[in-house]
């Protein structure tokens, strides 16, 4: 109780989501960190400034774990003062940059601190790094470890970027080996090379053309193998950004023998389908793909029942010019950081599921993966004071010139998506509301040693 008599903020709501459920609270905030989860009408501690937000819901800040920032070296795709700028306009209070496709890529100590450099005096929200596990830098590994990364990026196929190139199963396994001797974590982009070989090589800017160059069983193919070498070394592994439900049944196969893997997917796999895709709509395009909508319904279902742990954006954005009309050539990626959070609630509210749902994929379980939930994730005492403020009845039409991502290209455009983001609170300290933002105020964090 002391603690909460040293209460600076109390933030107050008919709708708070905490770990026993939804209900009427007050939190209080002191040195930045949560102290308290109080009755709706508590007294507000002497000095302490009270918000009271009404019937707008107060959610734990998202925790984005896939995240291409591309700065330095390539900050006119995307950077981190506008990567975080539109990460806090959507509610996401922490992400974790991905490795590439920034130069140089985080894949040795030095490499690292030059993006941390970088990152320092730009982040409007925390942010933490993965490392880059490469055919030539085992050596690396350990001392990125020891370095504060949360684990390490590999691809099984061609990255689509010459500075990161992808492991054959040799260079896998001693990566694998390697990370796993010091309890690390190896999170994989997998497809096979050898299925995406022999499909078919269509060109031009037809969908269902570039659908079938990359088939689910190049997916299932490079997942069946990741699961056979986690199994034989022991290794803990996380399956990037699934997008074929065909590779669920080998998942909920491998959880079940207790190999140590999760598993993600996106927002784009959960509320865009491929039937809806417009030719030469590149915007569109992703690796894997955006898939079609029975193939959507067990994505679903598999979050539901646990096959598929989180949820998270695998924002990867270009310059407009590299989103041509030809998917062959295009640049693959969605830019998704400001809409994520609206996104996936317009479609779960749809399929019968709550807030509290989307909290635990989007916020629990992501921090979770990255050992951060002894800080994040949840409206606990002793987890940082990051919120996020919804309206979650409310209704917006995607306009890209309200975005804040540095090239205003996306997959949602015109899109009627429900729940309004009034505000975004790191650590206490309101750092966008309705649009305005106060100046940078993130951290930059590291794996819990």
């Amino acid at each position: 109780m002391d603690e909460v008599s040293d209460a600076e903020l109390v933030l107050r709501s008919t709708r708070v989501i905490t770990p026993d459920g939804t209900r009427p609270a007050s939190v209080a905030v002191a040195a930045g960190k949560i102290v308290g989860v109080l009755a709706h009408d508590a007294e507000v501690p002497a000095g302490a400034r009270l918000e009271d937000f009404g019937d707008d819901v107060l959610l734990p800040g998202i925790v984005d774990t896939h995240v291409h920032v591309n700065d330095p070296g390539r900050a006119e795709w995307e950077g981190f003062w506008t990567a975080t700028r539109a990460a806090a306009a959507g509610g996401i209070t922490t992400l974790v940059d991905m490795p590439l496709n920034s130069l140089p890529p985080t894949t040795t100590v030095d490499n690292l601190r030059t993006k941390k450099d970088v990152a320092a005096a730009k982040a409007h929200i925390d942010v933490g790094f993965w490392g880059g596990a490469l055919p030539d830098n085992v050596k690396d590994l350990r001392p990125l470890h020891d370095a504060g990364v949360f684990g390490f990026k590999c691809f099984l196929s061609p990255s689509g970027v010459d500075e990161f190139p992808h492991l054959n199963h040799d260079q896998l396994t001693a990566s694998m080996a390697e990370i796993a001797g010091f309890g690390g974590l190896l999170i994989v982009h997998a497809e096979d090379p050898h299925e995406l070989d022999v499909a078919p090589h269509h060109s031009g800017p037809k969908y269902d053309d570039y659908l079938a160059t990359r088939p689910r069983v190049s997916e299932d193919a490079a997942i069946k193998g990741l699961i056979d070498t986690a199994k034989r070394i022991g290794a803990r592994i996380h399956i990037l950004h699934l997008s074929s439900s065909d590779a669920l049944p080998l998942i909920a196969a491998a959880k079940a023998e207790g190999v140590k893997v999760t598993v993600e997917t996106c927002p784009h796999y959960l509320t865009l389908t491929a039937e809806e895709v417009p030719d030469g709509a590149s915007e569109f395009k992703c690796c894997p793909p955006i898939r079609e909508a029975a193939n959507q319904d067990l994505l679903w279902q598999a979050l539901a029942d646990g096959t598929i742990d989180c949820v998270v954006t695998d924002h990867s954005p270009s310059t407009a010019d590299l989103k041509t009309d030809d998917f062959a050539t295009a640049w693959g990626g969605i830019s998704g950081l400001q809409l994520s959070l609206s996104a996936v609630w317009t479609a779960a509210r749809a399929r019968g599921y709550s807030l509290e749902d989307v909290v635990r994929w989007m916020s629990e379980r992501t921090s979770a993966l990255v050992g951060l939930d002894d800080r994040k994730g949840a409206i606990a005492v002793g987890r940082d004071a990051d919120f996020a403020v919804l309206a979650p009845d409310e209704t917006f039409t995607v306009d890209p010139a309200h975005l804040q991502h540095r090239n205003r290209v996306t997959a949602y455009a015109g899109k009627t998506l429900h729940g309004v983001v009034r505000s975004t609170w790191l650590r206490g300290q309101r750092i966008v509301s309705d649009g305005e933002f106060t100046a940078p105020a993130g951290k930059l964090l590291e794996r819990n040693k």
